[in-house]
């Protein structure tokens, strides 16, 4: 189980994430909601390590184990992934080297093509392309989708992962959500959108960085469609009086 223990975050003294606790379990399918501004991505970066996002109070466990600390070389070791709302280019790079950690994941050529397949590119005229400009926003969000079904990861975090993509890309995110459920992973989907919400099992509300309800996610839905989606206050913490 990965856990987030009250969690808080802040940047030059502004407070980002205040008392954050969440708990996903292995097989299960998350969604973690809010408005643009409400500190969801924050919650991943965090979650994976990133350097700069070191909670200031709390703790992260993983089964038990503390990782606040761990880096995030170590935390990927550990099973956890993160696919960015942007994904970052490499010039130079084909998309075979890239989904194959330049040949340092143990697949087989022909398990690089059914991931490529299952995300709607054709490996013969995708794999000796490079990930660079040259590729459009949402052929490289599937090409990251790819990399995430040949990972295996156990906890895979996506920020926005249909941000840029066409609405026909839409199933193809639901379908690589449902294939890591059920090897036993645990998708995470960070998203404003309720399209993207409806495929999980349980929901974290997130407003100016809190946890404002968790539940089953058709409730958590309906919360965010008739509060958060109706509230004029501005989603900064230190004027938010929504949960006071």
């Amino acid at each position: 189980m990965l856990e987030l223990v009250e969690v808080s975050y802040k940047t030059n003294e502004k407070e980002i994430l205040s008392n954050v606790s969440m708990k996903f379990l292995p097989g299960y399918k998350y969604a973690v909601i809010g408005t643009n501004g409400a500190g969801k991505s924050t919650i991943g970066y965090v979650i994976m390590g990133l350097s700069s996002y070191k909670p200031y109070k709390g703790k992260i466990l993983l089964n038990g184990k503390d990782i606040t600390d761990l880096p995030v070389t170590e935390r990927a070791k550990l099973g956890i992934t993160l696919m960015w709302q942007e994904p970052a280019r490499f010039e130079g790079m084909t998309i075979e080297n890239y989904l194959t950690l330049g040949g340092k994941l143990s697949v087989q050529k022909s398990e690089v093509a059914e991931a490529m397949e299952f995300v709607g590119l054709n490996p013969n005229l995708y794999l000796k392309r490079f990930v660079d400009k040259t590729l459009s926003g949402g052929e490289r969000k599937r090409v990251e989708l790819a990399s995430i079904i040949l990972l295996k990861p156990k906890y895979a975090i996506l920020d926005e992962p249909d941000s840029g993509i066409d609405l026909m890309s839409l199933s193809i995110i639901n379908d690589v959500v449902n294939y890591i459920a059920q090897y036993g992973g645990t998708p995470i989907i960070i998203t404003h959108r309720e399209e993207m919400a409806y495929n999980t099992d349980y929901g974290y509300l997130i407003c100016a960085g809190k946890v404002l309800m968790h539940g089953k996610t058709e409730d958590v839905l309906n919360a965010f469609r008739n509060t958060c989606e109706t509230c004029a206050h501005p989603n900064i913490p230190e004027i938010n009086e929504l949960r006071k």
